[in-house]
């Protein structure tokens, strides 16, 4: 009440009220302007977007100054009045006046000066003195001129806040202000805080020749405060500039994490293999041998021992076509070369096959694409980093897809809705992992591999880094580029058709363990995974059932004796008490005994 009247007492003629454009806006705007209307006060209300205040305004279409004075022109009347000319036309008339009133726009200073104070232009009163309106006016007044629908002028959309930019090994966050100048806040350590709630960061403020250097956690308000009045010692801001930097600098985190926990390698559209390449391709899974071969070419790739794991890890890539694939834990100390494990499996698969991962927040499977991982392989690279989605890549794993419903809004009408996302599988899941103790429900769901850590093989690895540097090496090199390109061809070759294995009820195993029972399922994916392989070197065979022909491939002899190879010593590993490093620091412990 106060400030109605000191707005009358003021002779205000116009106001233009700049609420939110929601529901609570509308409604608010129309009880103030009845009570301005009420005083003989002109009312005109700002048509911001949708949803958005004056505010988001400014900071998202550019250059703000401008984009504002033309919703300032375009306002709406609301009543009360003479429809008064625009605020240019205003202020150009009353400077002829010798009248003071708001200054036109000054589109000749920097966008940050003029986003700065465009807010304060709109908020100002502009009193006018009175006049006594002729007898054609006075009829006037009762009816409020058409409004024109103001066209906008095309203008940028700009990001919503600041981002951070990578420089070196640390990123940089650069704020500008006429007053504080230009504060560089520079961050350490982002990569290390992915897939954790806490982000544990190294941070320097430096404001010209000032700087104050901090470690602290970003997520946690005391620290924040901590550094807020240390840094306003050492630079002289204001603290309270510095809150709102911080702020700015949180977001910016969060938006810079969310970047780097996307795919290290994007999907890609399938690739169109020429005439030639699918003659080349097709020989070689057409050729006698093909696990032999595969053997071979494992070696030529540069792995050098490993030869059943990487055996293993390339099957199960291939049952990524299978209606249950099977999943892979790769389990070893720091630098022993579970890394470089999953790189060399990795690089026999095609780009559009596989999506790897660093890290994975506890909700990102949930939101990606209907059909981003359908046969494909998800590898991520620490187990650790993907300890907040274990949830989700169980249910992946056990059921082939994922449902949430989430609370979102509708773009069309900004009311809050129930929203359902689903990512349909199957997909073969790939992890790594330094850890000793592993969740146990994921571990029963995956095959346990671990990395022969003996001297005799860190021999043979350091044997091979030689041979890289050397005539022969670089010689290897471009084979081995050719080799994988071949490689690569013949699993875009290969499809998704269901497998038959006649053998099946003869087939014994172990029945002691509950677990037994999903180990059993790795097993005979396992057998499938062998057959499905050789799916170029064995007719179709085809069955109708009602009405439809089904075709699928047949299990054979020699597919069963090369999984009952591979699958002792995986299986039993699984089964196993105790960790690959406990065990055999167990057996050392029995022999030295």
């Amino acid at each position: 009440e106060e400030l109605l009247e000191g707005l009358a007492a003021a002779r205000v003629a116009r106001i233009f009220i700049a609420f939110d454009r929601d529901e609570a806006g509308e409604k608010g705007a129309a009880e103030v302007a009845a009570q301005l209307m009420a005083r003989g006060i002109e009312c005109r209300r700002v048509l911001f977007p949708h949803g958005l205040d004056a505010n988001e305004y400014a900071r998202q279409v550019q250059p703000a100054a401008q984009s504002l004075g033309v919703l300032l022109n375009a306002a709406a009347w609301m009543g009360k009045g003479r429809a008064m000319p625009s605020v240019d036309e205003s202020a150009a008339t009353t400077r002829q006046n010798g009248c003071g009133t708001m200054p036109p726009a000054d589109t000749s200073r920097a966008p940050s000066s003029l986003a700065a104070k465009a807010a304060p232009e709109a908020a100002r009163v502009v009193p006018v003195p009175e006049a006594q309106p002729t007898p054609n006016e006075a009829a006037k007044e009762e009816v409020p001129p058409p409004i024109t629908p103001a066209v906008l002028p095309p203008v940028a959309i700009a990001p919503s806040g600041p981002t951070l930019q990578p420089a070196g090994e640390y990123w940089v966050l650069t704020l500008d202000g006429l007053d504080a100048g230009v504060r560089e806040y520079r961050v350490g350590g982002l990569e290390k805080s992915l897939g954790s709630e806490a982000m544990k960061l190294t941070l320097r403020l430096k404001v010209g020749d000032r700087f104050h250097l901090d470690c602290l956690d970003l997520a946690r308000d005391g620290e924040r405060r901590r550094f807020i009045e240390r840094a306003a010692e050492e630079t002289g801001l204001h603290p309270d500039l510095l809150k709102r930097d911080l702020g700015r600098l949180l977001l910016a985190v969060e938006q810079a994490q969310a970047e780097l926990a996307r795919p290290q390698e994007t999907a890609t559209p399938a690739r169109v293999l020429t005439s030639a390449e699918r003659t080349e391709a097709l020989l070689w899974l057409t050729a006698p041998d093909l696990i032999g071969r595969l053997r071979a070419a494992f070696r030529l790739a540069g792995i050098v021992g490993e030869e059943n794991n990487v055996l293993l890890v390339y099957l199960a890539g291939v049952s990524r076509l299978l209606e249950r694939p099977l999943a892979v834990i790769v389990q070893s100390p720091s630098a022993a070369g579970k890394s470089m494990l999953m790189d060399s499996s990795l690089s026999f698969f095609p780009e559009e096959c596989r999506i790897k991962y660093s890290a994975m927040t506890g909700q990102s499977l949930y939101y990606l694409g209907e059909t981003d991982l359908k046969h494909k392989i998800l590898a991520i690279v620490e187990e650790a980093g993907a300890e907040k989605a274990s949830y989700a890549l169980k249910l992946l794993q056990s059921e082939g897809e994922l449902t949430i419903a989430s609370t979102g809004k509708d773009p069309a009408t900004g009311r809050m809705e129930t929203q359902e996302y689903h990512v349909e599988g199957p997909v073969m899941i790939m992890l790594t992992t330094t850890a000793i103790d592993l969740d146990e429900e994921l571990q029963n769901r995956c095959l346990t591999l671990a990395v022969d850590e003996s001297p005799e093989q860190t021999a043979r690895i350091q044997t091979i880094q030689r041979e890289r540097r050397t005539l022969a090496g670089l010689v290897a090199k471009t084979e081995r580029a050719e080799l994988l390109r071949v490689l690569k061809n013949a699993q875009r070759l290969l499809s998704s058709v269901e497998v038959l294995n006649p053998f099946a009820p003869a087939l014994t195993f172990p029945s002691g363990r509950t677990r037994n029972r999903r180990d059993h399922e790795k097993y005979l994916t396992l057998i499938d995974a062998i057959a499905l392989l050789h799916q170029h070197q064995r007719p179709r065979g085809r069955h109708e059932v009602a009405g439809r022909l089904l075709e699928y491939v047949e299990v054979t002899v020699e597919d069963i004796a090369l999984a009952n190879a591979l699958a002792p010593e995986v299986l039993g590993r699984c089964l196993d008490e105790l960790p690959p490093q406990t065990r055999t620091l167990l057996s050392h412990i029995r022999a030295l005994v």
